[in-house]
């Protein structure tokens, strides 16, 4: 009787304590206001991912989460930044750094979005400034190997989607992305000039909407290129605006009659450098265009994205006049 009243004891002191434990590894927990971002370096020891939490206000105390750490014990850990927003128990917050659950930034870029597209995206999501993007893409150290008369960044951005950390500077975004043109460009396993293809390309991803069109536009520009014909490509006035702060959303005589480089309506031949960062079909398409003879080509009047391809001026004439009728319908 003497022994078995202590043992009662403890048993009813274990349970106590095995009740209050649980109870603080299932009882949500936030000592932050604002969301806060906790990053956790590469071979931080889970003692030292505690402290840091609980430095944080994400756990109560560093034990909630070296005890988290004891129940779950055989799982690893990952390090990173994690963003945390709302109450969580220790438990909660073990699962998600065992998951790598870290934050970033989720960064879309299209296929035929320019230098300007790519800097508002990056202010839009809260990465950094459009300035400081458009500072770093008008440095083309990045590509001189490659493109050694590249005015900028401008093509070898290559449009996909990227994932980065809080952490990334525009500097490094840039070498991101031209790092991923580069392997494009060897897969495609082609001699061709880099700077003609892709500034080519970049003409071809803007005007050309529909996929089996895109050869037949390069063919066409191609063909005027031969015989010394102006491109006359909007887009490029377009850019030219842009470059010089003042496009307005349409274009107007005055950029039309611009004596920029960039304006194709003034100045035969390419531009000095792409107008966009073009995709891998617009880059397929000018490596490999069709056979087509066509010089012009303009919208169909049925909202599709389509062209009609005519070979004369008188072609292209009936189909400018049928276009803008159905414009007017």
């Amino acid at each position: 009787m003497r022994i078995a009243r202590p043992l009662a004891l403890l048993a009813l002191l274990a349970a106590g304590v095995g009740s209050w434990l649980a109870y603080r590894l299932a009882s949500p927990y936030r000592g932050f206001s604002d969301a806060v971002f906790v990053d956790l370096p590469r071979g931080t020891s889970s003692g030292g991912m505690a402290r840091l939490l609980a430095a944080a206000g994400v756990v109560r105390s560093r034990w909630d989460f070296v005890l988290a750490r004891l129940v779950k014990r055989g799982r690893t850990l990952q390090a990173g930044e994690y963003r945390f927003e709302r109450a969580a128990t220790p438990l909660e917050v073990f699962d998600r750094i065992a998951r790598g659950d870290i934050f970033y930034y989720d960064l879309v870029v299209p296929e035929g979005k320019n230098m300007f597209d790519i800097a508002a995206a990056v202010e839009q999501i809260g990465l950094f400034s459009a300035k400081e993007f458009l500072a770093a893409a008008r440095d083309p150290s990045l590509i001189r190997d490659l493109d050694g008369t590249a005015p900028t960044l401008e093509g070898y951005l290559f449009p996909n989607s990227y994932r980065l950390a809080r952490s990334t500077t525009p500097q490094q975004l840039c070498r991101i992305m031209t790092g991923k043109f580069r392997d494009v460009w060897r897969g495609l396993h082609t001699g061709a000039a880099v700077h003609e293809t892709v500034t080519l390309a970049s003409l071809v991803e803007k005007e050309g909407k529909l996929p089996d069109e895109r050869p037949v536009i390069a063919a066409v520009f191609e063909n005027r290129l031969r015989i010394g014909m102006k491109l006359d490509c909007d887009p490029t006035t377009i850019y030219a605006a842009l470059l010089e702060s003042r496009y307005r959303g349409a274009i107007h005589r005055s950029d039309l009659d611009s004596d920029h480089p960039y304006n194709t309506y003034r100045h035969a031949g390419l531009p000095p450098g792409p107008i966009a960062n073009p995709g891998l079909a617009s880059l397929h398409a000018v490596l490999d265009p069709s056979d087509s003879e066509a010089l012009y080509f303009v919208l169909r009047p049925d909202g599709s994205g389509g062209h009609e391809f005519s070979k004369t001026i008188a072609a292209h004439d009936a189909a400018t006049a049928k276009y803008r009728r159905g414009l007017r319908r």
